[in-house]
C-alpha cells in the first residue's frame, strides 16, 4: 500500500531539488537521532541545511503531514518515513562501469555503502583491467554484464568512461537491464524514456564556481 502512495506523488512532478533537500534534511535527522534528541522543529533543520523553515515545510508537505504543529518533528520517524520517499528503506546493487581513476575512486567511496548503494560489480573492456581487484572486487568484462546484472539484481549503474565510449556502454547497460544511470563523462547521452538518467559533470561545476568567482574581481 505504502509503494502505491509513493508511487502516485511521484506522478506530480515534484522538483528536483526538493528531492535533494530531502538527502540533506536526512543526514540532519540521523545525526539528531543518533546524539539523542527527540524533537527537532523546522527551524533547526533549516538552519542546519541551509534553507528556509518555510521551505522544509513546503518540501515535506509533498508527501503528507508530519511532526505535530508548535511541536516539531520526531527525528527517528521523519528520517524513517524520508528514507522510504528516497527509496532507501531497501538496499540498491550497483555496477560501476570503468575501471580507470575515477571508476577506481568511486569504488572505494564508504559513502555509498552507508547511503544503501552496494557496489557488486566493475567492469571495462581493457583486458589489462580484466582481472585486476578493486575494493575486493574482481573487475569483469563487458561481456558480463548482462549475466552479472541478473545474477545480482542490479538496477542501478555509473558510468565513469572516457566520452567516446559512453553512449556504446550506456545502450549495453539499457539492455542489459539496469534502469538507472549516472553519467560521468563529459557528454551528452541518450536513453529511453523508461530508463532515469543523471549526468555529472566535474570540470562544468568548476566553471560554475570560477564564473561567480571572477564576479567577485
Amino acid at each position: 500500500m505504502y509503494r502505491e502512495w509513493l508511487n502516485l506523488f511521484k506522478k506530480f512532478k515534484i522538483p528536483e531539488a526538493t528531492i535533494g533537500r530531502l538527502t540533506s534534511y536526512s543526514r540532519f535527522l540521523k545525526e539528531a537521532d543518533e546524539k539523542g534528541v527527540t524533537t527537532v522543529s523546522s527551524q533547526q533543520i533549516a538552519k542546519a541545511t541551509g534553507v528556509t523553515p518555510a521551505q522544509v515545510r513546503k518540501d515535506l508537505a509533498y508527501f503528507g503531514e508530519f511532526g505535530t504543529r508548535g511541536v516539531g518533528y520526531n527525528p527517528r520517524e521523519l528520517y524513517n518515513y524520508i528514507m522510504k520517499i528516497l527509496g532507501l528503506d531497501r538496499r540498491w546493487s550497483v555496477a560501476i562501469v570503468g575501471a580507470g581513476h575515477l571508476g577506481t575512486a568511486l569504488s572505494l567511496y564508504k559513502g555509498f555503502a552507508e547511503r544503501g548503494f552496494d557496489i557488486t560489480c566493475i567492469f571495462d573492456a581493457d583486458p589489462e583491467k580484466i582481472g585486476k581487484k578493486i575494493a575486493g572486487l574482481e573487475v569483469r568484462s563487458m561481456e558480463e554484464l548482462s549475466e552479472k546484472v541478473k545474477e545480482y539484481n542490479i538496477e542501478l549503474g555509473i558510468v565513469a568512461v572516457p566520452a567516446a565510449a559512453a553512449q556504446e556502454v550506456i545502450d549495453l547497460m539499457v539492455k542489459a537491464g539496469i534502469k538507472g544511470i549516472i553519467n560521468f563523462a563529459p557528454v551528452n547521452v541518450t536513453v529511453p524514456e523508461d530508463v532515469v538518467l543523471r549526468r555529472v559533470d566535474l570540470a562544468s561545476q568548476l566553471e560554475y564556481l570560477t564564473y561567480h568567482l571572477g564576479e567577485t574581481r
